[in-house]
């Protein structure tokens, strides 16, 4: 039966790499639907098929058969510029390194994917960069460049771009995996509120306390899903930050 409320929807999706005479099988026949308003954290060990699951649903790459539905669009129909628009206009990304220019200020980084968004001129692109920049807590440090800011605040940076173009959908890679357990709490903080508003994230992480802050947990191994689960006993981040010693910090450049 079709499920109405999936956002994303694939079915029997397979990625294979082929390496002389051997073939490696990434992906084994996935099926799965993520809802609107989900948050879900994919689990697994090292080649396991989760980033390559990852990549596929971010357009980055192609599965090498089976189906993929964004928002009931067939996305595997679509050419490379549309899939270009489609990556810009309805997925937000987010990396484990951040991936921020490192001689551009945090304003002009969060700007870049509206250079590519035609209907916003160069005045409304200022404003939606500093709205996002204020919306997860960098309002006053918009013309910081990335040495000017510690990891977690570089990592505000990413996500404030994630979100300057109104995605459906964030999704992302390891996004705590070079932070501290204040800084990672923080940004699961910014991650479950804006779950609260309505925007569907997908994360990936090896971390088992960071998944905790997710809706559901999925498991990948040998390519396929393994266990598809609502998380028990859900973390929350600001109950989880009010816990942590408070530590002085040395101030950051401005």
């Amino acid at each position: 039966m079709e499920n109405r409320n999936a956002l994303i929807s694939v079915k029997e999706l397979a990625k294979v790499y082929k390496t002389g005479d051997f073939e490696v099988h990434a992906l084994d026949n996935v099926t799965l639907d993520i809802d609107k308003g989900a948050f879900v954290a994919v689990m697994g060990p090292s080649g396991s098929g989760k980033s390559t699951f990852m990549n596929i649903l971010g357009c980055l790459d192609s599965p090498t058969t089976g189906e993929y539905y964004l928002e009931g669009m067939n996305v595997l129909k679509l050419n490379k510029n549309e899939l270009a628009e489609l990556r810009n206009g309805k997925i937000g990304f987010i990396f484990q390194s951040f991936n921020i220019l490192p001689r551009t200020s945090a304003l002009e980084n969060v700007e870049l994917p509206l250079l590519y968004n035609s209907r916003v001129n160069a005045r409304d692109r200022r404003q939606k960069a500093i709205e996002a920049l204020s919306s997860v807590g960098l309002g006053d440090r918009i013309h910081n460049l990335p040495n000017q800011l510690s990891g977690g605040q570089q990592q505000r940076v990413a996500i404030a771009r994630a979100l300057v173009n109104n995605p459906l959908i964030i999704m992302a890679d390891e996004p705590t995996g070079n932070l501290d357990t204040r800084s990672s709490y923080e940004i699961m903080n910014i991650f479950q509120a804006l779950n609260d508003k309505g925007i569907t994230i997908l994360m990936v992480t090896h971390e088992p306390d960071i998944a905790q802050f997710a809706q559901t947990n999925i498991m990948f191994r040998d390519g396929q899903i393994v266990s598809n689960e609502k998380v028990q006993d859900r973390k929350m981040a600001q109950e989880e930050l009010q816990k942590l010693p408070v530590i002085k910090r040395e101030n950051i450049l401005t």
